[in-house]
């Protein structure tokens, strides 16, 4: 899978809709979403930090921060404290579209 680095860069809003079975869809915070009760998104900065924004157990938004790198087709994130990191097999990396394997 060919992508640049910098094409991580930014605030990415999962797009459960356009999901798959094997897939998760991240879009531009900037995309028209359909209304939804709560998405989670992250913001990957160039700095190498990242932060999750996630609907939490009433309504309430929580947030993660961490670092992250891009190690060959993977994106890993690595959450502050004791809190779960994440660890994607990239699918596809574009300016208006970030897919990874669930």
């Amino acid at each position: 899978m060919a992508s640049r680095k910098d094409a991580l860069h930014g605030h990415w809003v999962h797009s459960h809709e356009e999901d798959t079975d094997t897939e998760m869809v991240l879009r531009p915070a900037s995309h028209p979403f359909a209304p939804s009760r709560g998405r989670t998104s992250f913001e990957i900065r160039p700095d190498g930090t990242y932060v999750e924004i996630s609907p939490g157990p009433v309504d309430l938004p929580e947030q993660t921060t961490g670092n992250w790198s891009r190690e060959s087709d993977r994106l890993i994130l690595r959450a502050d404290g004791d809190r779960p990191g994440r660890d994607w097999e990239i699918a596809e990396a574009a300016a208006d579209r970030l897919v990874v394997k669930k």
